[in-house]
């Protein structure tokens, strides 16, 4: 018993009603009296309606569920009665509330008695079902015992029915031991081994209730029997066949295998799902699987998209990274199935995940390989087919020199002179032409010397300079660091040349060109050239205009030019690529249009023992630095993209 306000808040609290809901006086005082009831009930706004009843009429009684302190429910029969002062003003109300568990549990037990004997007397054929005296005689039989034990009634009725039982049971005690208990409990239920007539066995369910009459006294006994042999060996069937799938899954170390609900928490973990992410079961079950999601993909709802893709397919694979626990990336290979129970209805979904990063990288290096080797094989033809040209071009050429010095010995005349050195200079253009396609094809026999690289790049610098406009500004930053290199100096000052003259085009409105040079150990995996060894990175670097990604994979090719006719042939890079190649190391050029580009020459170091060898033997009195040419090819640089 206890009195509420006009608004539900507990003012008062007798000994009853905390022995029955639970609480003690100074825990309920000025607490809402909703909180006794279900969760269902609050939602339904019970306790409201509950209380304008008794408003309106004064009083109001029910029955429901209630919750104890300690959450467990009791059937509760409830009375509001309102209370008003002397001018029939509300002031509260008094709620008196019974536990009547107990009396609701005997009615459903009757209602359950009587749902029994309706099957009893509407002679069900699936259940043997058959009344027992006290003593265990069999009194009556019904035709679902007739089709499961195999005897008629006029067999059966006056036998005891211990002779169901197999012979151990009864050695046991076993049929007075089920009697016993269904008389002194109540009921008695249990499964076992049984026999028919035949003397084939089955596996029963068993229930056996007593029957008393109105003064207690025990009657007999009522007694279903269900053949349950099929239901048990798929039972046994199915907890085999849990317990293996329990073990494969959890002995799985290469796959992580885990179940999630319907909202995507996770319910269970393998012990692959543990290597492969870093969780332990109790650190990740319970929370949302899309924490193994980058926070890109979690913010683009790939999550969600990913369990609704799988829920109207039925299935869903994709790839692509996830996140371990220590934050690290992998790229995964991911599969999810619903998963339904008996009746369709989704319960929730397996996946299956698999770390492939190696398998990836794998492919891409592939790719990356098969890209190098279709392009060194392009590079070659194409510089099998210029060598072959060139040589050709370069015998025209020399029959075309060989008359004009005739020309020039025999005398001529001021015009005849004056067509001379126009020829003259168009055989010095072919020359140079014809160099720079030799060098592509690297057939032009090397002229290598020891060079170093910090005094060769100031000394281009310097001849230069004046040639890039007042717009560009060109600075050499190559120490005396950087490692000597053998290299024909004359093909390594004509690349310079072709790329800052590349690099000035690109910048019409003017900007900055940095050489550079770095000592690197390259490892052939690791080399964006696919070289190994000791090498310097000779850098030219411009805040041009850039290159667009489609155009950069050609630019190295002879005649290649993204300019006009008129201002390049498409054969400064093409030298530079012969240059490298010919010098036993390579070059590379990345680009971003708009930000600028940067060209890499890798040269090897240079052997100083056999380098200083070579040059002694050769020029003895010459210093290992070859002076700059001046002449020749740098008259006309090619200023190729």
């Amino acid at each position: 018993m206890y009195s509420l306000d006009a608004d539900g808040f507990i003012t008062s609290w007798n000994a009853g009603a905390e022995k029955i809901k639970g609480y003690a006086a100074a825990e309920i005082l000025g607490q809402h009296f909703s909180r006794f009831f279900t969760t269902e009930d609050q939602a339904n706004a019970v306790p409201e309606r509950m209380l304008a009843a008794a408003r309106a009429d004064g009083r109001y009684e029910a029955e429901g569920w209630r919750v104890r302190k300690d959450g467990t429910r009791f059937w509760s029969n409830a009375v509001v009665q309102r209370v008003v002062d002397h001018n029939g003003e509300l002031l509260g109300y008094a709620k008196i509330t019974r536990d009547i568990t107990e009396r609701v549990v005997a009615h459903e037990t009757l209602l359950q008695s009587e749902r029994r004997f309706r099957i009893l007397v509407d002679g069900v054929v699936d259940y043997a079902i058959y009344m027992l005296d006290p003593s265990g005689m069999i009194t009556n039989w019904n035709a679902g015992a007739e089709r499961l034990k195999g005897y008629t009634a006029d067999e059966i009725i006056g036998q005891h029915f211990s002779k169901f039982y197999p012979r151990e049971e009864r050695a046991k005690g076993m049929p007075l031991r089920v009697l016993e208990t269904a008389a002194q409990d109540g009921r008695y239920e249990g499964e076992g081994w049984r026999v028919r007539k035949d003397g084939s066995r089955f596996w029963a369910s068993t229930v056996v209730h007593p029957i008393r009459d109105d003064a207690g006294r025990l009657e007999g006994f009522a007694k279903v029997t269900r053949d349950i042999t099929e239901r048990r060996a798929a039972h046994e069937a199915l907890r085999e066949s849990e317990r293996q799938f329990r073990l494969l899954v959890s002995g799985v170390t290469d796959y992580a295998l885990f179940m999630l609900d319907l909202n995507g928490l996770v319910t269970s973990w393998n012990a692959g799902a543990e290597r492969i992410k870093g969780y332990a079961a109790d650190e990740i079950i319970g929370q949302h699987f899309s924490r193994f999601y980058t926070e890109h993909d979690r913010a683009a709802g790939l999550p969600a998209r990913v369990l609704y893709m799988a829920t109207r397919e039925g299935h869903f694979e994709t790839e692509g990274h996830r996140v371990r626990k220590d934050g690290t990336l992998f790229w995964a290979n991911v599969v999810i199935d619903t998963i339904r129970d008996e009746r369709g209805e989704l319960i929730g979904f397996a996946k299956i995940t698999r770390d492939v990063t190696d398998r990836r990288d794998a492919e891409i290096a592939l790719r990356q390989a098969l890209a190098q080797r279709a392009h060194a094989q392009k590079m070659d033809a194409l510089g099998q087919l210029t060598g072959s040209i060139v040589h050709d071009f370069n015998n025209l050429l020399t029959v075309v020199d060989s008359y004009v010095r005739k020309v020039k010995k025999a005398g001529a005349d001021p015009e005849m002179k004056r067509a001379t050195e126009s020829v003259e200079l168009a055989l010095e253009r072919g020359a140079a032409l014809t160099r720079q396609l030799l060098a592509f094809s690297r057939k032009q026999s090397a002229h290598s010397e020891l060079v170093s690289l910090a005094e060769r790049v100031e000394a281009v610098r310097g001849m230069v300079a004046g040639s890039v406009g007042r717009k560009v500004k060109l600075i050499a930053n190559v120490g005396s660091g950087a490692w000597s290199v053998m290299v024909d100096p004359g093909e390594l000052e004509l690349g310079l040349v072709n790329i800052v003259f590349n690099a000035r085009d690109a910048m019409p409105e003017g900007g900055l060109i940095t050489i550079t040079a770095e000592n690197m150990q390259l490892s052939s995996d690791g080399s964006a050239a696919g070289l190994e060894g000791e090498f310097v990175a000779l850098r030219v670097t411009d805040t041009g205009i850039g290159i667009a990604p489609d155009v950069l994979p050609q630019v190295f090719e002879p005649f290649f030019t993204t300019k006009g006719p008129e201002n390049g042939t498409g054969l400064g890079l093409a030298q530079v690529y012969g240059f490298a190649q010919q010098s036993s190391g390579a070059v590379t050029i990345d680009s971003e249009v708009d930000k600028g580009t940067t060209v890499t020459i890798y040269l090897p170091r240079a052997d100083m023992a056999t380098a200083l060898q070579s040059a002694e033997a050769e020029q003895p009195t010459v210093a290992n630095v070859v002076p700059l040419r001046t002449k020749g090819p740098f008259a006309n640089p090619s200023g190729t993209d």
